[in-house]
């Protein structure tokens, strides 16, 4: 489990590189979040990853073993990625910056396929779900390192000094890497790239009950995607500072998750698969109506913490068991592109919502923002409850 939460560190520590410090980054450049907004669609590789990761299951590198290879490789590829950031300029043009972006997500995205196998192959079933909140707790706690040493850094000395900074803190990753455990595989990976592709799609996608279970993995964080894609510019143009949201918010949003993680993967072992995604869907759903009151208050320190830190607990509750619905969808042999189709429809919300998500905060203000991110989670709740009974089935499956 430290393994894990140790590798999932560096998962998610790229991510709110090209998220919340570059949202940052575009504001204090001038840039509207309309723009901002469409930015967010160099993330589109984290969607697109599945279409390399049958080249992750069946060619391992010469390095480590079939999964740390390509994670550690691609951490070296990341830090050199996030170092280019640094010589690169927002009010002058743009497009050296996208193309910086996209390299790092992609690499991103490779590191998380390989890593995504990794914790799938060495995880037993009764571990899924304390799997998947070592993995929140040291996602999030990365991910809140990497935004906060960004936007500190940049307030003090400049957005340089900070993407150098955070570069070289990637670099650190590569020993946790090369000392997580290798594990222990019953069988050989496929024999080729026609058999990487064809044989788990046709063991995912071979029952009756697979449309199903896709559409809950797809729609199940979709209202909790909306309402994060603009988190930084709301709280920007609620009134807090870049300091006051490393330092403050950011702090809470991550001891949240983490607390989140923490309490789901425990009721998870109490309640079973299907019970926690209806009880932790419905409360993620209700808790982004707390930054309507933010949003018509403005700058309020005690509305600020309570939206926060109650939203976050419930987003991350709803965050363990999809991950957990995953991991059960996944054979070994495959767990690569399995685990990376099924991730990338997950994400599929939270990496295409950019330029709506922009239009409404720009057109409709920050309080009709969140009641929207209400409504639109209501599909993924009334998914899991027609899919209550296969969801059922497959908590019970054997591995």
């Amino acid at each position: 489990m430290l393994a894990v939460m140790v590798l999932g560190a560096a998962s998610g520590y790229p991510n709110q590189i090209t998220e919340s410090a570059l949202q940052a980054w575009l504001k204090d450049s001038g840039a509207t979040n309309t723009a901002i907004g469409v930015m967010s669609y160099v993330a589109l590789p984290y969607l697109l990853k599945f279409l390399w990761a049958p080249w992750i299951d069946r060619y391992p590198l010469p390095i480590l073993d079939r999964r740390r290879g390509w994670i550690f490789a691609m951490q070296i590829a990341l830090a050199c990625a996030i170092a280019l950031f640094a010589l690169q300029n927002p009010a002058v043009s743009l497009t050296p910056i996208t193309v910086c972006a996209v390299a790092i997500v992609f690499f991103s995205a490779t590191q998380d396929i390989a890593f995504d196998a990794w914790r799938t192959d060495v995880s037993l079933p009764e571990e899924r779900g304390p799997a998947a909140a070592a993995t929140n707790l040291g996602y999030r706690t990365a991910a809140w390192l990497a935004s906060a040493v960004a936007l500190i850094i940049a307030d003090y000395l400049g957005w340089r000094q900070a993407f150098l900074l955070l570069a070289g803190i990637m670099i650190l990753f590569c020993l946790g890497t090369w000392l997580a455990p290798a594990p222990q595989y019953g069988e050989q990976p496929p024999r080729s790239l026609r058999e990487s592709v064809v044989t788990p799609l046709r063991e995912l996608l071979g029952s009756r009950s697979a449309l199903v279970l896709i559409a809950v993995v797809l729609l199940f964080k979709l209202g909790d995607a909306f309402a994060m894609k603009l988190f930084t510019p709301f709280m920007m143009d609620t009134g807090f500072s870049k300091t006051e949201i490393a330092l403050i918010v950011k702090a809470l949003f991550t001891a949240s998750a983490i607390g989140g993680a923490i309490l789901g993967g425990v009721l998870m072992v109490r309640l079973g698969l299907l019970r926690s995604m209806l009880i932790f869907g419905v409360s993620q759903a209700v808790s982004n109506l707390l930054y309507c009151a933010l949003a018509a208050v403005g700058k309020s320190y005690p509305i600020m913490v309570a939206a926060v830190v109650i939203e976050h607990v419930a987003g991350a509750m709803g965050n363990i068991a999809l991950v957990a619905l995953i991991m059960a969808l996944c054979d070994l042999r495959f767990s690569a592109f399995q685990y990376a189709l099924l991730s990338s429809i997950a994400l599929l919300p939270r990496y295409s919502l950019g330029y709506p998500a922009g239009w409404v905060a720009d057109h409709g203000g920050w309080f009709s923002y969140y009641v929207v991110s209400f409504l639109i989670a209501l599909p993924g709740l009334a998914m899991v409850w027609i899919a209550r009974d296969k969801i059922n089935a497959l908590d019970r499956k054997p591995a």
